[in-house]
């Protein structure tokens, strides 16, 4: 039970590190990252710990 919290505690930290990394690489002039490909692997990581967070909560 201890280690599913350190789990999901983990990825919590790396969906907000990430969020706020990908909003800062935004412009909002041209509406275009500054790196794109950083951002697709950004984006895919994002995603990818929002919905492990959202599966775990449902079990819940």
């Amino acid at each position: 039970m201890e280690n599913k919290k350190a789990l999901v505690f983990t990825f919590w930290i790396v969906a907000i590190i990430l969020g706020v990394v990908l909003f800062k690489q935004f412009d909002f002039e041209n509406l275009k990252f500054e790196k794109p490909a950083l951002a697709i692997i950004y984006i895919a990581v994002f995603i990818f710990a929002v919905y492990f967070l959202v599966k775990n909560s449902k079990k819940n």
